[in-house]
Formats: C-alpha cells, sequence, structure tokens
C-alpha cells in the first residue's frame, strides 16, 4: 500500500509499541501491521507463547478500534453470531471497522468458520485469526481466500535473553528474590521459543527454593523433571516429541513412533491432531508405495472423531505401526513440490492444447476446440499416444517413480511401455 505520512507516523507507533513486548518479530509484525492498515483480514501462524494476542490487543487501542475477541476452544455458532451482531451495532457511517481476534482459529469446526464468510467479505470487521496449525489444512479455503497469511518464528535465544533480563529486573517478585543466572542452555532449550513458556520456567525454577537462587543447567532441569506434570499442563505443544514421532515412522521404527505416540497421548495431545499427522504421513511418507496407508490413516481419523479417548489410543496405535512398518515413497510429495514450483514462478500463460478443450458452443467448436483428441477407451489398452501438457512443455516429468518399492517398479515399468522415451 501506498503510505501518506499519517499513515507512516501511525506505522511508527505501532512497531515502536510492539517492539515493547514482542521481539524478534520485527520483519513480519511490519508485514501484518502492513495489511492491517489496508483493512485486510490476517491470519497469524507461530507456536504458542509468542505475543499474537498481545499484538491484536496494541494495534486495536493505537488505532482506536472497537475489539472483540472469541477463543474457538471455548466458542460455538451463537457466540460468533452475538460478536458479529455487536460489531454491526458499533458500526457507523465511515467509522473504521472493529478488529476481531479470533485465539485458535483452526479448532473452529466447518459450520462456525462458515459462519464467518459473509460479514468477512462484507468488512464488519477485520478479522485476526491465530492459529498454531497450519492454516492451509485447518482453516477452510472460502475464508483462506481473503485472508493474508503471516509466519512468525519462535523467539531465539537473544530474544529470549531480552525477555529474561526484563523479567528478573522488572517484575515486582522476581526482583526482590537473589538471583543469579549463571547458565542459560536449559533454560532457553525447554522453553523452545515461547516467552509464555519461558516465564512459566523461570517462575517454577525460582518457586523450587527459598533464599538465593543460582541458577544452572543442571538446576533447572532438575525443577522441570520434579515438576513435569505443571510444565505439561500448561496446554503448549510437545514439538519436539511430535518431531521426533513423525520423524520415527517415517525412519520406519515402530517401537520409537508406539513410544512418542504414549508419550503425547499421556500428555494430553489431542488426538485428532495425532490423526490428522498420520493421514499427511501416509501421504507424504508412504504415498504410493503402499497406497493402502492413505485409506487406513482416513479410516483412523474418522474413528477417533467418532470415538475419542481412550478406545482411541487403540487405533491410533494400529495406523502407527501400520505407517512405520510400510515401505516408503515421496514421490508424490516431490512431484507436487516440483509442479508447484514451476507454476509459481511461470509467468507464461502456457495455452491448454486445442484437443483438450471442451467447445460448449458452435464458435469454440468452429475454432478447433476438441479437434483431434482421442478417447483413451476406443484404443487398445486403453492409451492412446497423445500430447496433454502445454506444447512448450512437453516431455517434462514432474513424477519420479520410486522403483526401490515394489509397487511403483510396476507404475515405472507400465508408464514406460506406454510412453516409451517420451518421460525418459
Amino acid at each position: 500500500m501506498a503510505y501518506t505520512n499519517e499513515n507512516q507516523q501511525l506505522m511508527q507507533k505501532l512497531s515502536g509499541e510492539i517492539s515493547k513486548v514482542i521481539k524478534g518479530k520485527g520483519e513480519a509484525v511490519q508485514l501484518i501491521l502492513t495489511a492491517l492498515l489496508a483493512q485486510g483480514h490476517v491470519l497469524i501462524e507461530d507456536v504458542p507463547g509468542v505475543g499474537k494476542t498481545t499484538l491484536a490487543r496494541i494495534v486495536a487501542t493505537q488505532l482506536e478500534r472497537p475489539f472483540f475477541t472469541l477463543s474457538a476452544v471455548t466458542s460455538g455458532v451463537k457466540d460468533v453470531r452475538e460478536v458479529i451482531e455487536s460489531a454491526r451495532k458499533q458500526r457507523f457511517f465511515d467509522q473504521k471497522a472493529p478488529l476481531l481476534f479470533i485465539d485458535e482459529i483452526h479448532r473452529f469446526n466447518k459450520s462456525q468458520q462458515d459462519s464467518l464468510l459473509g460479514v468477512v467479505e462484507q468488512g464488519v470487521f477485520t478479522l485476526i485469526g491465530a492459529t498454531t496449525e497450519n492454516p492451509s489444512f485447518e482453516v477452510i479455503s472460502p475464508l483462506l481466500s481473503r485472508c493474508q497469511v503471516y509466519i512468525l518464528k519462535s523467539l531465539e535465544d537473544k530474544d529470549l535473553q531480552t525477555l529474561l533480563d526484563r523479567a528478573l529486573t522488572t517484575d515486582t517478585e522476581l526482583k526482590e528474590r537473589d538471583i543469579e543466572v549463571t547458565e542459560t542452555g536449559a533454560l532457553f532449550r525447554f522453553s523452545g521459543g515461547d516467552a509464555r513458556k519461558l516465564l512459566n520456567i523461570l517462575e517454577i525454577v525460582v518457586g523450587a527454593t527459598d533464599g538465593k537462587v543460582t541458577i544452572t543447567d543442571r538446576y533447572v532441569t532438575d525443577c522441570l523433571q520434579q515438576n513435569i506434570a505443571l510444565y505439561d499442563k500448561n496446554g503448549e505443544q510437545h514439538y519436539d516429541v511430535i518431531s521426533a514421532f513423525i520423524k520415527s515412522v517415517r525412519g520406519s521404527d515402530p517401537n520409537a513412533a508406539i513410544y512418542y505416540l504414549a508419550r503425547m497421548l499421556a500428555g494430553g495431545e489431542e488426538p485428532r491432531f495425532l490423526a490428522r499427522r498420520l493421514v499427511i504421513l501416509a501421504s507424504e511418507d508412504i504415498g504410493l508405495a503402499n497406497p493402502n496407508a492413505l485409506l487406513l490413516a482416513n479410516a483412523c481419523f474418522d474413528t477417533v472423531h467418532k470415538i475419542g479417548m481412550p478406545e482411541a489410543r487403540i487405533t491410533l496405535a494400529e495406523t502407527t505401526i501400520y505407517l512405520a512398518t510400510s515401505p516408503k515413497s515421496n514421490s508424490a510429495y516431490m512431484a507436487i513440490n516440483k509442479a508447484m514450483s514451476l507454476v509459481e514462478r511461470d509467468t507464461t500463460n502456457r495455452p491448454v492444447p486445442l484437443h483438450l478443450r471442451n467447445a460448449p458452443t458452435r464458435l469454440m467448436d468452429k475454432a478447433g476446440y476438441g479437434k483431434g483428441y482421442k478417447y483413451a477407451h476406443d484404443y487398445a489398452g486403453h492409451f492412446a499416444e497423445q500430447e496433454f501438457l502445454p506444447e512448450s512443455l512437453s516431455g517434462t516429468k514432474f513424477y519420479e517413480p520410486d522403483t526401490q518399492n515394489a509397487a511403483e517398479a510396476k507404475i515405472a515399468e507400465r508408464m514406460a511401455q506406454l510412453w516409451k522415451e517420451k518421460y525418459q
């Protein structure tokens, strides 16, 4: 957007206020502010505890706009409609739209997200959605298309150090304690780039003893082991364990995969989140080496949704073991990535070959649409050699069969038989 002097001053003011409380997000914050000043809707993806809610509140305060909040964990369709009605009543003439902040928007079901579509389109409010999940999988396409998505990175050690120093010098209780920090490795490692988690850990380690506190890596580790239940009940996702789980399935180790599955379930992880991860694994890492894996993973997701815990643990375990012991292939994953990469950087308007086009009108028919198309089923083996790609991409190969597994070795053999040397 083109900035006026007023907008530039406002941007500087907002950036200054946000930088006081949110560290390590400068570039992303600038982009988010630009979108909001342009009356756009935004979705912010990040791990918990990095300042998404704080950012929204500061923007609303500085822009002097009405501010509504909803938590997708506790709000239903009725709550959404009530907020929408309140926003409508506070909108007068050319007054700028109120801000609606929805925390954990990925937890809204389809009907709840549908209820937002019309008012987002009409500009009844400016939507700021916060999510800890990939919005591409969790937010419906119509709503996603109306929002700009921004990903905030986890805080780096230098940012965590700044927050730690500020807490020790400004917190009314902490600054009264005799606290010496000699090592920060464990403190930052356990926080996982999460500001809220860092402060929770600091509270735990300081509260574990009276008198002087010397914070070392060993002391932090011992305190957290003793307070593991309290630590896990903060509602934070266990990213390290989730990562280990995914990599164990990908690495064909069913024993490790089951172990990490058990840890996540015992820690209160959402079973449907785990089921979604299994569906993704089935497509990304097993794929065409065993197409039944996706069927089982999808059945697992449906079953977990229907029955819930504790019985869902059995279905999750069955699917985890099946995926871990299945042959692996990422050929479909690589193929779509290669195709998407070409499409996204390709500025050429490559025309679809005429013989592949439909001709619903007489004019199109006269123009040659559909002429020369060979209907595959009219030919031996249900195959007729013809060009399907745009002429300028003829022979381009996106899918590379992984011949190390039997299923795709057969696919490769059939493709070579049909297309001869075209896709060599």
